[in-house]
């Protein structure tokens, strides 16, 4: 072999050896990226496995331990086992806890704006507020408003429309409703303080013993579903719909950012798409289990059950165009969810009334 022949082939294996090695030390870098796990405590506003709602987190947690082979085991606890239900947010924010689970609305008093991602009284149903988050700009808006906050928002959860709840009193007309003490969160709350009554905040876990104490005259919570399950129908007689308050009310999970950012991106997306799956599968749950439930709260435990009068909800809806317009403040993010809100709105009703509406109607 001539001297430059030699000196070509050592050449050629220096390199590939180099070679080798980089890619060696590439696919053990990848590897221990790959193997490395993370502990996550979440905390949720709701009593602990109550069915619907304090089983969605649960649920969602284990698929995110399956999909990630063990790389991300979450721990989750209900509402004042490790902090109390109304300080999930700020747990959260604050990195005690990694993840939250609960609604929006309960955190109005740290960003008024946030109840436009849980729902609206005479607003937008489960389905159209999926539709304005995926693909309306809605989710864009809202990262934007829990970023000052740490926090990375996601869709995790919707029973669909609720009912207007349980009340010891029979509501006959507009004066019925003066003076009536309601555990009533959100936007919901103000349109009932505007029209004479007297919004309690409360967390679930209160609700039972507040109203059959009589500290409250009133309260809504879900469906029947949530509602037979919390035994409400033991607490109060009269169960009134429609749920005008939260016609499609979206539930949260809400993550750190810090953790957030420390997961790897295959992570991330197994978060986010454990997320939308529990975000799908609570409406579901509740659409199949509804109407059993009702049966059962009428028919075994003799609960009365009552439509609002027509004046009521007439009262209702026209001061609640009044309170989710002055929602938005003077705040320029606000104003801008709110544009975006009802420009969605007003495009997709119009939309139903021609689809959903005009079928369901018909059939």
């Amino acid at each position: 072999m001539q001297s430059s022949a030699r000196i070509a082939l050592v050449f050629t294996v220096l390199m590939l050896a180099a070679c080798g090695g980089n890619q060696q030390g590439n696919t053990a870098s990848g590897d221990a990226a790959s193997q490395q796990t993370f502990k996550w405590k979440l905390v949720t506003t709701w009593p602990k496995n109550l069915p619907g709602l304090g089983t969605a987190p649960e649920r969602m947690a284990r698929d995110i331990e399956v999909m990630s082979q063990g790389r991300l085991k979450i721990k989750v606890y209900g509402a004042g086992e490790l902090v109390p239900a109304m300080e999930v947010f700020d747990a959260v924010s604050q990195g005690t806890a990694e993840m939250g689970h609960g609604a929006a609305y309960y955190w109005r008093g740290k960003a008024p704006a946030a109840a436009f991602f849980a729902t609206v009284p005479f607003g937008m149903t489960a389905q159209e507020m999926n539709g304005w988050l995926r693909y309306g700009g809605g989710q864009e808006l809202w990262d934007r408003l829990y970023a000052p906050f740490n926090l990375v928002p996601l869709a995790s959860g919707n029973t669909g429309v609720q009912m207007a709840g349980w009340f010891n009193k029979e509501i006959n007309s507009l004066e019925d409703v003066q003076g009536l003490k309601m555990r009533i969160p959100g936007l919901g709350g103000e349109v009932l303080k505007r029209v004479g009554g007297e919004p309690v905040a409360l967390p679930g876990g209160e609700i039972f013993t507040s109203l059959e104490t009589g500290v409250i005259d009133a309260t809504e919570w879900v469906g029947p579903y949530n509602d037979l399950a919390l035994g409400l129908h033991t607490a109060a007689r009269y169960y009134y719909y429609p749920g005008w308050h939260e016609p499609g009310p979206t539930l949260e999970a809400i993550v750190n950012r810090a953790a957030w950012d420390a997961l790897p991106e295959d992570l991330q997306a197994m978060v986010r798409i454990a997320s939308q799956a529990i975000n799908d599968d609570m409406l579901a749950e509740f659409t199949a289990r509804n109407n059993t439930a009702l049966r059962t709260l009428v028919d075994e435990h003799g609960v009365e059950l009552r439509r609002l009068p027509d004046d009521v909800l007439k009262a209702l809806r026209e001061v609640s165009q009044d309170v989710v317009r002055q929602a938005a403040g003077d705040d320029p993010l606000a104003k801008e969810i709110y544009d975006s809100y009802m420009a969605f709105y007003t495009n997709v009703r119009s939309y139903h009334a021609l689809s959903e509406q005009a079928y369901i109607n018909a059939r």
